[in-house]
Parts: structure tokens; C-alpha cells; sequence
């Protein structure tokens, strides 16, 4: 029997589990979902690498990955190494230019490497580099969300990120972006579908946005960025 669904891999963000995809509820009968998970990286591991470790995972041919955040970063390196129908990036950047100043700066300053990242067992200072968040009031909720507390991931994952090189994003990739991101401020974004009062963590609190138009952007028919 042929499979006609369009086949969509989600990528959490960094530290986060698939979980933060609960609410995404797609039309069975047209759409499934296939929930990435990260793993702790090999040392030395090249951001290539990993992104072509995780395409071992994929199990259909140019299946759809959505990305969130620094997950949006990796499929956009996955990308460069398989067939794709299309990339979606929520909450995330498409070039090294749209990073803020703030990560900029620790690129060639190496601050990053002075964060306290031994500390990331704390889920309220994970919450801050993941989510960009202080989350006082919702830390039974983050920590459900952020299981991924591994020094090593960590350390790698904000390497990884401050140093990302890409001036030429896909064509066809669709950038989705909240208009209060903290972590990635839409100031810095150019050519994306914004949504109004949407945070850094719209995937998790917004899901009925993305339920509403997630079905119409991947079938293109809302014009592509």
C-alpha cells in the first residue's frame, strides 16, 4: 500500500527533548511526525558530522525537517547532506548575521567558553541559555522540557552555535519567527513569517498557530521566504 503522507521530522532545540513538540497536531491523514532527539557529541565532533550522524535516523526520502532554534541550525546542516523537500526553522536564525551581538561577540572574544556551564543540572540556568527565560514560575514545566544536561553537549552545543558559518541560506527554506524571541530578537532577522507576541518558546506555548498553519506552509500554499 503506498504511503501519500508527507513525512516530517521535528528537532528540538538545545538541551530540549521531543516534548516540546506535544502540542503539534497535524492532519493524520495527510501528515506524520517524527520526533529527532540529540545526542551527546563525540569529542571533537565537527558540526557536519553530527548533523550527518543524525540523518541516520531518518527513515523516509526528502521528508520535511523543522527545526527549533539551534535545532533549526542543524537541519539546515542536515540538509546540505540529503534530499529535502523543504526546511522550516522556528525560533532560529538562517545565517551567521542574524545571530545577536551578544554571540558575536563570544565568537571572537571566546566568552562563551567562561560560562558556568557545570552548572546546567540547575534547569534555571539552562532554561537562560536555552530559552532565554527566566522561568521561576514555570520550572516544573522546563523540567519536563530540558533532559538534556550534559556538560560536554552543552559546552559543544555553544560552540557550535557562536561560530556557525552560513551567508547563504536554501532558497526554499521557511523561517518562522515569534516577534519577542529573547534569544534570537527579530531585529536581526530578515525574510521570515512573523508571529505576533510569539517568545522563543512559541513551539511550546503557541502550538495551536502552528496547528492552524503548519499544514498550509508545508503544502506551499502560503508563499515560501
Amino acid at each position: 500500500m503506498p504511503d501519500n503522507k508527507t513525512h516530517i521530522y521535528l528537532m528540538p532545540g538545545m538541551a530540549a527533548n521531543p516534548s516540546i513538540f506535544d502540542g503539534i497536531k497535524l492532519p493524520p491523514e495527510s501528515f506524520e511526525t517524527h520526533k529527532l532527539e540529540w545526542f551527546v557529541p563525540d569529542k571533537g565532533m565537527s558540526f557536519s558530522d553530527y548533523a550527518k550522524s543524525m540523518i541516520a535516523k531518518i527513515k523516509h526520502e526528502s521528508p520535511i525537517l523543522l527545526g527549533v532554534s539551534f535545532g533549526g541550525m542543524l537541519v539546515q546542516e542536515m540538509a546540505k547532506h540529503m534530499k529535502t523537500s523543504k526546511i522550516i526553522i522556528v525560533s532560529s536564525v538562517k545565517r551567521s548575521s542574524e545571530l545577536p551581538k551578544r554571540m558575536l561577540f563570544a565568537k571572537y572574544t571566546k566568552a562563551h567558553k567562561l560560562l558556568p556551564t557545570g552548572l546546567v543540572t540547575n534547569v534555571e540556568l539552562l532554561a537562560k541559555y536555552a530559552f532565554g527565560e527566566t522561568v521561576t514560575k514555570r520550572l516544573e514545566l522546563y523540567e519536563k522540557y530540558l533532559s538534556v544536561r550534559d556538560k560536554h553537549y552543552i559546552d559543544w552545543s555553544l560552540d557550535k552555535i557562536v561560530n556557525w558559518k552560513q551567508t547563504n541560506p536554501d532558497k526554499d527554506l521557511i523561517h518562522i519567527h515569534g516577534e519577542k524571541d529573547a534569544v534570537f530578537p527579530i531585529i536581526n532577522i530578515k525574510d521570515c513569517v512573523p508571529v505576533k507576541n510569539g517568545t522563543h518558546t512559541m513551539i511550546i506555548h503557541r502550538a495551536k498557530w502552528f496547528n492552524e498553519r503548519l499544514p498550509t506552509i508545508i503544502l506551499g500554499e502560503e508563499s515560501s521566504i
